[in-house]
């Protein structure tokens, strides 16, 4: 089974039979050909999708312009990017803890700082890096889009797997990936599709917030401009299907007319060991 080359926080992995068990009966049924993501993060269901059904067209989109970038390199040039990420680990793994921890720090700079020059397959494999050594496998940024996350001080990173991402960049070949704004989808959905909507989930407390994904916080205006699209999707025949935090009585004002469930997903990333467990979660579908 192709898994993820990303941790992600709010990855569907561990919901991913809930979701398989809601998954609209024409895509079982092979009359749905398209399907579309608009906020694909670490492509849990994507990858699970392409493996599982036949499809004609496949969208998807995300507003972080260094993840979509990835997806693009992975696609494209996984050979250059493999190569790359191999020196890369070489070279991580043969330092002392303290030098490891130097190191993280170098890159997450360089990252930072290069944007403009850095080379797409460089800044792609920087990308994975810190994504595999950071602290909790977070991503963060703060108000300037810096990538702000600290090191994770991992004893062995598995910082990716050769063979499954080869495996992801033939899933990917015929993949149209854009990046922008979650309404970018619009154009490309008729009564044919199936939609999966993972938006930055709403914070149910104040510890809780993973809204600063991009230096663009996902609000609650922001849910309820979803909640529109969703209407207006829902009004041109696509099968939907939205996944949300346990906050029933905010969405359930939004999506009143649709079919919402309470499902148990693990909370993977806390801070504090003891925090991490099951949880609800909302599923809202259309059908």
């Amino acid at each position: 089974m192709i898994k993820p080359f990303l941790k992600w926080a709010g990855g569907k992995t561990q919901i991913i039979n809930s979701i398989d068990e809601n998954l609209p009966k024409d895509l079982k049924d092979g009359k749905i050909k398209r399907y579309i993501e608009p906020f694909v993060g670490g492509g849990a269901v994507l990858f699970y999708i392409l493996q599982k059904y036949e499809l004609r067209d496949v969208v998807i989109n995300d507003i972080n312009s260094d993840l979509i970038l990835t997806y693009k390199v992975v696609k494209n040039d996984v050979n250059n990017l493999i190569n790359e990420l191999s020196e890369i680990k070489d070279r991580f793994l043969s330092l002392s803890d303290e030098n490891r921890k130097n190191f993280y720090y170098n890159i997450r700079e360089e990252f930072n700082k290069s944007k403009e020059e850095m080379d797409d397959i460089k800044r792609a494999s920087y990308f994975i890096v810190l994504n595999k050594t950071c602290y909790n496998g977070l991503y963060r940024v703060n108000k300037k889009g810096g990538f702000n996350v600290p090191y994770g001080m991992y004893k062995n990173p598995k910082i990716f797997d050769a063979d499954n991402l080869k495996q992801i960049s033939k899933l990917l070949k015929n993949v149209k990936i854009l990046c922008g704004d979650f309404e970018i989808i619009e154009e490309y959905v008729d009564k044919d599709s199936f939609v999966y909507f993972d938006p930055p989930y709403k914070p149910i407390n104040k510890t809780s917030s993973f809204t600063a994904y991009t230096k663009y916080n996902f609000s609650d205006s922001d849910q309820i401009r979803l909640s529109e699209l969703y209407k207006k999707l829902d009004r041109r025949g696509a099968k939907l299907m939205l996944s949300n935090s346990y906050d029933i009585e905010f969405f359930r004002q939004l999506y009143s007319n649709y079919f919402i469930k309470k499902i148990t997903a693990k909370r993977m990333i806390n801070c504090k060991g003891d925090k991490r467990g099951n949880i609800y979660e909302l599923l809202i579908t259309n059908y």
